[in-house]
């Protein structure tokens, strides 16, 4: 068996602890270009959404690297990530790529069929070894949470950002590469401490909030680099969804204890949006009052096109921008985003915020 799962941000740092430590061999796909989107518009429906051609494109890359077998998520309600799997299943089967594909259902779901699919992953380890690389990869999880958390803050604060941008990259490696919860917790904190140690710019940045759709918020590919445009801009960033988080809810049915700005801000969704609408609609909608209610100065939606718990959570942005003037602005993201276009409105955005900042301290 050779195991390969689609690219979603720095989760591959963290699936690749946990299936190594499992004893199971790994072939992950090349990194994200455009050669993948091609593979994958090339062979998905027109209207399906952009992280599932980028899903597709990613496992034909890796089967041309030798691997046989997929590890994909599974999920349930109106959102059509719960459908990816078997239509992926099916274009490759139509396709003649013989893939066999193992899909890990939330815990919610069928507890008991979860637990089955890992040991026919695992073999003849025991749980007590399962364990252990589980928690070994959650180590790296959120250590990566940690690192990407810090650049998010510094990007616009540091005089040097090219030098912030390589020491990133490199904490991230050394993550990867770590063999020991040791090592990783080493490579964090040293990371952290050299980090304060930069020379910054006086002037406070703007605050924007990042909301939307997880694949497009954690994929820097599917969101054209959003996080680090607006950091060149000079605005810090703050994710509405993190990958810890995630791997919690949606893999461990929230068995740990996570702390983040936005993890409890889902219950301010009402009375906007008072019914789960699939995917992260309804933390959408409460994470950008949640952003207004701690007076950040701006809230950015990420979507990928046709996404339907984005657009439902949007249809509520001009009630709640009303109620917490706060300026709001969406992009819907395909394989057909300009980047020019994307640069374009970030700026005007960012001038936008700015002028509204300056008009609330001016009436203060």
């Amino acid at each position: 068996m050779k195991l390969t799962y689609p690219h979603m941000g720095s989760l591959y740092i963290v699936i690749r602890a946990l299936l190594t430590n499992l004893g199971l061999e790994l072939i992950l796909p090349p990194p994200t270009t455009r050669r993948t989107v091609e593979l994958g518009v090339r062979h998905s429906p027109e209207f399906a959404c952009f992280p599932f051609k980028l899903n597709v494109g990613n496992y034909l890359e890796a089967k041309e690297l030798g691997a046989d077998t997929i590890l994909m998520a599974g999920g349930v309600g109106p959102c059509r990530f719960g459908y990816y799997a078997q239509v992926q299943r099916q274009i490759l089967d139509d396709l003649g790529v013989e893939m066999q594909m193992v899909v890990l259902e939330p815990p919610d779901v069928s507890f008991n069929e979860v637990k089955d699919k890992i040991r026919c992953l695992i073999g003849d380890l025991s749980w007590w070894q399962a364990v252990k690389a589980a928690r070994f990869a959650w180590c790296k999880a959120r250590a990566v949470d940690a690192v990407e958390e810090k650049i998010l803050r510094l990007r616009p604060r540091v005089k040097e950002q090219h030098k912030l941008e390589r020491s990133f990259r490199q904490a991230l490696q050394e993550i990867d590469a770590a063999l020991d919860r040791g090592t990783v917790q080493r490579v964090t904190s040293g990371f952290l401490k050299r980090m304060d140690m930069m020379p910054r710019h006086k002037a406070e940045p703007l605050r924007v909030g990042l909301v939307g759709e997880i694949f497009t918020i954690l994929e820097p590919f599917a969101n054209y680099d959003m996080e680090r445009r607006l950091g060149f801009l000079g605005v810090e960033v703050t994710r509405s969804i993190w990958l810890s988080a995630w791997i919690n809810e949606h893999l461990l049915g929230g068995l740990l204890r996570v702390r983040h700005e936005c993890l409890n801000d889902q219950r301010l969704a009402a009375p906007y949006l008072n019914s789960f609408v699939g995917g992260h609609g309804k933390e959408t909608v409460g994470c950008t009052v949640g952003f207004a209610q701690r007076n950040y100065d701006g809230v950015i939606q990420l979507a990928p096109l046709t996404c339907m718990p984005e657009i439902v959570a949007n249809s509520v942005f001009p009630a709640v921008s009303r109620d917490y003037r706060i300026p709001l602005l969406t992009f819907y993201l395909d394989e057909l985003s300009g980047e020019a276009g994307i640069q374009t409105r970030l700026e005007a955005f960012i001038d936008l915020i700015a002028a509204c900042s300056r008009n609330r301290k001016d009436v203060l």
